[in-house]
């Protein structure tokens, strides 16, 4: 069905295409004109059906385009209500940055507990997200996405009033239920229900909200960071506002068409159709839905579970396969490492001062804001296939900038001047390193220094106050009064005139991976998988992306801790060339085409997509030679 009407589409504006030209070159072959005017009235008659013909397909390209010019701003609410719920993924998510710079000194929160807070939201997220599969199949997408507002916002209550990091981490695993089941609903939900020519831009609105509400995020950590006490509680607080907006808009919203569609709710359906697409005509797109949906369930079988059918089905599997693997290695290339822990990097690299690094942290935010929001206008221009691949070569070279800016901040680190014996233990590790990057990889040790000028001197390594990280446990540095004489206490960073070589890596890596792997993952997943299979698909992908989020963020501070800082980031760089290799081999251009015609974009083995653009090449060529050959028979019966 999906092949036929591609077909259809294609003689259209090859006919067009050849009429234009012809207008447009009207001196061109004489000889031609000559004969058409010499041309019997029988000649003329049957010419001029065939101009009534091609009259009457320009009608209905014109129509088209009509109907592509004058989009329903009704699309536009529904789209944007529904990325609400990636404004707060994106905010849960980034607000988390300034957060963890003050909890850890007001409840004295361990490595391991920061990474708990961290990575126990993205964990129920992972798990919310393969359920959000089933969810959708049964309740359809407008239902999951009341309750994913409702988890937000009890999460959020939950988080603000939280008295010990326990609650704590209660309200972090809510709110990570909410965040799995909107991240795999909303995108389908908005691509079922946007016009084809739309499609690819509004499911990337969503991503563009993802990374507005870090941004928002960003700013309200930065803004909350003055407070002497509880800031974090109104950080966390916050996101009540947008999750019961969402909660109240999505109660006027109606369920997406094609869910109605499969589910047999015929006329609901074409209610919502109208209702979306305004005073256009529906009937051919209804007509099309229901019949891809009747051949989809013949060909996949239609017994036993959905990811059963999707595995043993050729097409499905290698779908799988690509929308999987884009979620891994947009995960793998380090983004939420960057988005989570932004203002400890950026400490790392030497920023002293937690509120400049809070602050310095909103600019990466609304960098990678800014240039999501280029990816909108770019992925109907450039298309999903050459976006991502260009964004995943420019996010591995950033890596390599970012590692070698610690690289050389190690380089130039510190020298321990002070080996100071420590009184409270008999093996103190902290006093047996020679440079401050090393002192800094050991989270129980800090670095205590004075400044002559710009040069640090007397400087040692000291065992850090198990009560507060400010301090150190005993010495110079152990308290506010003994370092008023012009000593520093630096916990997690070194003091270096290298900061802005890190700042200048996460800016360029936020440069390179918002337009494109940022959005495209989502993006992709959302139109690949046909309908039975859809909300199965996307889960999974879903699911796979927050495994791999957990991984990383879990992981990120001991990785650090072990591989040192730019070690790190050169493995992230690595796993980034990989995600180009796969993606220059998987990775179908769905630009332009139906969600009913995408399947069969993957009826051929991933390894031969190269092969298969050559022969569509060829396909087109042929189809070209035979209305040209078409023309040429019909000249040579008017010149006889």
């Amino acid at each position: 069905m999906s092949r036929k009407s591609s077909d259809h589409e294609y003689n259209l504006r090859s006919l067009s295409n050849l009429m234009g030209e012809r207008r447009k070159k009207p001196n061109d072959d004489t000889g031609e004109r000559s004969l058409i005017k010499a041309a019997s009235s029988s000649s003329i008659n049957s010419q001029a059906t065939a101009t009534a013909a091609s009259t009457g397909d320009l009608e209905r390209a014109a129509r088209k385009q009509f109907q592509e010019d004058v989009t329903p701003s009704f699309v536009y609410v529904l789209a944007g209500f529904s990325a609400l719920g990636g404004f707060l993924f994106g905010y849960d998510t980034g607000v988390v940055s300034g957060v963890m710079l003050l909890l850890k000194k007001e409840m004295n929160l361990s490595a391991l507990w920061q990474e708990l807070l961290v990575s126990s939201t993205v964990g129920a997220a992972a798990l919310s997200a393969l359920a959000g599969g089933v969810l959708n199949g049964f309740w359809g997408r407008r239902p999951c996405i009341l309750l994913a507002s409702f988890l937000f916002s009890v999460g959020a209550v939950m988080l603000s009033v939280a008295p010990s990091k326990e609650i704590l981490l209660v309200g972090r695993v809510v709110v990570g239920l909410g965040i799995g089941v909107a991240s795999m609903t909303v995108p389908v939900y908005i691509a079922e229900s946007a016009p084809t020519h739309l499609r690819g831009r509004l499911v990337t609105i969503n991503t563009l909200f993802i990374t507005g509400g870090q941004l928002f995020a960003s700013v309200i950590d930065g803004a909350f960071s003055y407070l002497p006490k509880d800031g974090w509680r109104y950080m966390l607080g916050l996101s009540l506002f947008p999750a019961v907006l969402q909660f109240f808009g999505f109660l006027f919203l109606p369920e997406s068409p094609r869910w109605l569609i499969q589910k047999g709710k015929t006329q609901k359906a074409r209610r919502v159709l109208s209702q979306i697409r305004g005073n256009q005509n529906i009937d051919e797109e209804y007509d099309s839905i229901k019949t891809s949906i009747e051949d989809e369930e013949k060909e996949s079988g239609g017994d036993g579970p959905v990811i059963w059918r999707m595995l043993t089905y050729p097409p499905t599997r290698r779908a799988l396969i690509v929308g999987c693997g884009l979620q891994m290695f947009q995960q793998l290339s380090g983004i939420n490492t960057v988005m989570y822990y932004s203002a400890t990097i950026l400490q790392m690299s030497g920023v002293k001062d937690d509120k400049m690094a809070i602050w310095l942290a909103a600019v990466t935010a609304f960098t990678n804001f800014t240039f999501t929001l280029l990816g909108v206008w770019l992925v109907e221009k450039v298309g999903r296939r050459k976006l991502s691949l260009g964004s995943i070569a420019g996010t591995a070279l950033s890596l390599f900038v970012l590692a070698v800016g610690f690289l050389v901040s190690a380089q130039h680190s510190p020298p321990i001047t002070l080996h100071p014996a420590d009184p409270s233990t008999l093996n103190n590790t902290c006093t047996t390193y020679g440079f401050c990057s090393d002192c800094m990889l050991n989270p129980d040790c800090g670095f205590c220094y004075r400044l002559n000028g710009s040069s640090v001197v007397d400087s040692s390594c000291d065992h850090v106050n198990k009560a507060s990280t400010g301090e150190a446990a005993w010495g110079r540095c152990s308290n506010e009064t003994a370092m008023a004489d012009g000593t520093f206490w630096a916990y997690n960073y070194c003091p270096t005139s290298y900061s802005w070589t890190v700042l200048m890596g996460l800016v360029m890596y936020l440069i390179f991976f918002a337009p494109g792997m940022g959005t495209m993952p989502w993006t992709v997943n959302s139109e690949i998988y046909p309908l039975w299979a859809r909300s199965t698909g996307n889960a999974c992908s879903s699911g796979v992306n927050w495994m791999f989020n957990v991984l990383v963020s879990l992981t990120f501070l001991h990785v650090t801790e072990y591989l040192t800082y730019y070690g790190a980031f050169f493995l992230y760089s690595g796993l980034a060339a990989l995600g180009f290799l796969f993606i220059y081999g998987c990775l179908p251009e769905t630009k332009g085409k139906k969600l009913e015609e995408i399947e069969s974009l993957f009826e051929n083995q991933l390894s031969a997509l190269p092969k298969k653009d050559i022969r569509h090449q060829l396909r087109y060529d042929t189809r070209i030679m035979d209305e040209i050959s078409y023309i040429s028979v019909s000249i040579s019966k008017i010149k006889k």
